[in-house]
Order: C-alpha cells, then structure tokens, then sequence
C-alpha cells in the first residue's frame, strides 16, 4: 500500500496529461505505463468472478469516484450501502445506462421506497460484450455476446430514529447473478453459471462539533460500513468480496466531500486477497438549485480513476452524466460515458407531516408563553401523536409535566403548612 499523498499527485498528473492523451496515440500509451510505473501493481488482482459487480451503474455514487458508503442521495446505494434505503428522501424509479469499455455496456434499473423508517428496493444490471468467432484469416464466422445479468432485493431500516440523534440504519441486499457465455467460445457450456450473494450495511448520521457553518435540523457527517458481495465460489473462483468504511462530510450547504476506504477479500483463500487498500474522494457541489456537479477520484492498485459528472434537477425528473477517465479509455474517446434518467415519486407525505408536527410544535410554544398549559399540552400531545419521536414535543410534555407535579408538592405543602397554624 502506497502513501495517501500519492493520492494527490495521481490526481495531478492525470490534470496535466490532458494534452497528452488528445496527441498521438503512442504519446498516451507512454503516458498510461508512467502513471500505472508510479503506482503498486497487486499481484492478486483479478483472481475473482463476476466482475460485473465492480463495474459501477453510475448515478451519484460513479459521479463521486465511488466514494459512496456514507452518502444517502439516489438510487445507486444498491452498489455502496445497503443500509440507505431507509434514509431516502423520496421514492424513484430510476433507468441507468453505462458505456463501459470496447463494445460492452451495463444497464440497469432501480425502484426504491421509503415507508417512515423502513426501506425497499429492487434491482437489475445487465453487463454485456460483444464476442465474434474468427477465422485464421480474421474474418468474422459468428457473433455471440458474453453476458452477467443481477438482480437484487434490497430491505433496510432506521433503528431508534429521533430529532436528536436521527437513527442507526441496517441493511441487507440479497442478490442472485449468472453468467451466460456464448456458444462461439470454446467449452462455452461450462462456463456459464450461477451466484447468490449479499450485501451488509450500516449508517450513521451525525453533526460535527464546532464544523458545521450553517443552521440546519439536517446532520452535516455520516459514517458507514458495508460489506458487499458475500458468498460461496462459482466453479471454484470467489465473488469479489468487498468491505468498506467510508465518511462524509458537508460544511457547507451546497458542498459535500466524502472518503471511503476498502479492502477486496479473497474468501476462498484469504491469503490472495488483494494486499492493496482502494483508496477514494468525492465532492458534490451546487451550482443552482437545480444543478449539481460531482468529482471523484479513485486509486485502486495501478489504475487511478477520475470521475466528473453533472445532475439536473427537472422535477419530477432528475438527470445524471458522468464521464470517467482511467488508463482503460482516452480522453478522446468518449467511451465512459453513463447516463441516468430517475422518476421522483414523492415522499408519502413525510414532508407535510413534518411541517404540521413542527407547527403545532410552535404553536404549543406560543399558548405555553401566554400561560395556557391546557391548550400547550393538547398541542404537543397532537404533535407526539403524529410523530412520537419528536424529541421536542416529548421534552416539552415532560417538562410540562414536572412543573405540574412541582406545583401541586407546594400547593400539599402550603396547605400543610396552613392547618398547622
């Protein structure tokens, strides 16, 4: 494992060899082997299957470098966080297209919803590469397509959620793969196969002391832990398991930076697990209300990856673009490129009850101010009613209720103190 600040180095090179990769082609090339020479090659990368699974849909989580299990805003948690469904802000249906490499593509679509504090999603992703048969002479005999198709089922949940500390999020991804091989590859038949798997999560949401410059009841950081891909070998090759820890932070409105930190496990044989840590930084920015820029950058052994991307807010509708840039693409050839068109469904309502909790909330305040106890506990015990972990209101009625009990002690004790004369 190299060095944090070669994170930072990487990312300058790959500023300065824009020029570089718009010339020749033997000029990017030389370009590519310097910055992969800068880098520590693993010796046990690639030992896994269903490489699929790494090959990211897009959306907001590829637009931030992947730097994503601690950052709750779209769809694409299915590949960063389990646990997130449940902290949606609104339910989506969402189409994903990724231009991969050569002539292969993912596509996917996503549906989640949030019930309260109880989270649902579905899942599909189809990776698939064109594969001809040639002759001796190069010419093409038969085409087939190469292809791993996953579905997933995604269930989450916020524990013990409240207005001061807004919860712990679990949650598990059960997901099923298979790999088709065409007819056109030699043994094809024994290739093809099968894989179930699942993801873990947890996330935690919280403020930062003394680090948040603006006035919000939103936390400012999240922390999360994953755990992806979980299950037996195909054919004797393991998943690509992965664990993740990741942080965000927004200082900010409009600014949110997040770091994740992973480690690929070889659960066949842990001692070929990957020795090297993958190392990724992201930002989200606003430019308006309706536009959003995304950067990541991503060192994963000897390939560091760039991503930048853009989202339009066109209510109902929200528009992701992303372009990323590693030694497996050039500059020229937009190749990288994903798409992601996503349908805004609504809250359920979680937005007009919190309005009407808070403002029976102030208006308990208000009759408590003008000595009106009976008209302030009716209040709060409406806003509990309609939010019974609404910290405020539950405080109040408790406050309420101990300036009660105190009252009547001293009116006992008066009266005591009276038939004593």
């Amino acid at each position: 494992m190299k060095p944090s600040p070669r994170l930072l180095v990487a990312a300058i090179i790959l500023i300065l060899a824009i020029p570089a990769w718009q010339g020749s082609a033997d000029g990017a090339s030389t370009l590519y082997s310097d910055i992969s020479a800068f880098f520590e090659a693993d010796d046990n990368a690639g030992l896994t299957t269903f490489r699929s699974l790494l090959v990211p849909m897009g959306g907001l989580s590829e637009g931030m470098g992947m730097a994503s299990t601690s950052v709750y805003r779209d769809s694409s948690y299915f590949e960063a966080n389990p646990a997130a469904s449940s902290l949606l802000d609104q339910t989506e249906l969402a189409i994903y297209h990724n231009n991969w490499i050569a002539d292969s593509a993912v596509e996917s679509a996503v549906y989640t919803i949030r019930r309260k504090d109880f989270g649902f999603g579905l899942m599909g992703k189809w990776l698939y590469l064109k594969f001809p048969q040639t002759d001796q002479y190069g010419d093409t005999l038969a085409v087939g397509y190469y292809s791993e198709a996953i579905l997933g089922l995604n269930v989450s949940y916020n524990f013990f959620s409240g207005y001061n500390f807004t919860g712990l999020a679990l949650g598990a991804t059960l997901k099923g793969a298979y790999r088709a091989v065409p007819s056109v590859i030699t043994d094809a038949a024994g290739n093809s196969a099968g894989a179930i798997m699942l993801d873990l999560g947890a996330l935690v949401r919280f403020n930062s002391p003394g680090l948040k410059f603006y006035s919000s009841r939103n936390k400012n950081c999240a922390f999360g832990l994953a755990i992806k891909n979980l299950g037996p070998a195909v054919l004797g090759d393991p998943l690509p398991t992965v664990v993740s820890a990741g942080l965000s932070y927004s200082p900010i409105r409009p600014l949110l930076f997040s770091f994740d930190l992973s480690k690929y496990l070889n659960l066949v044989d842990l001692s070929l697990s990957e020795k090297n840590l993958i190392w990724a930084f992201g930002v989200e920015g606003n430019i308006t209300n309706a536009v959003k820029m995304t950067g990541g950058f991503l060192l994963k052994g000897a390939n560091p990856r760039l991503s930048l991307g853009s989202i339009f807010d066109i209510p109902p509708l929200s528009i992701n673009v992303n372009y990323t840039l590693d030694l497996t693409t050039q500059l020229r050839d937009f190749n990288r490129l994903s798409a992601t068109v996503t349908l805004k469904l609504g809250d359920l309502g979680r937005a007009d009850l919190a309005k009407k909790v808070d403002s029976l909330y102030l208006d308990g305040l208000e009759a408590y101010a003008k000595g009106l106890t009976a008209e302030a506990r009716a209040l709060w015990q409406e806003a509990v009613r309609l939010n019974p972990r609404f910290d405020p209101a539950v405080e109040s009625l408790r406050a309420l209720e101990s300036a009660q009990r105190l009252l009547e002690t001293m009116l006992k004790a008066q009266e005591s103190q009276d038939k004593g004369k």
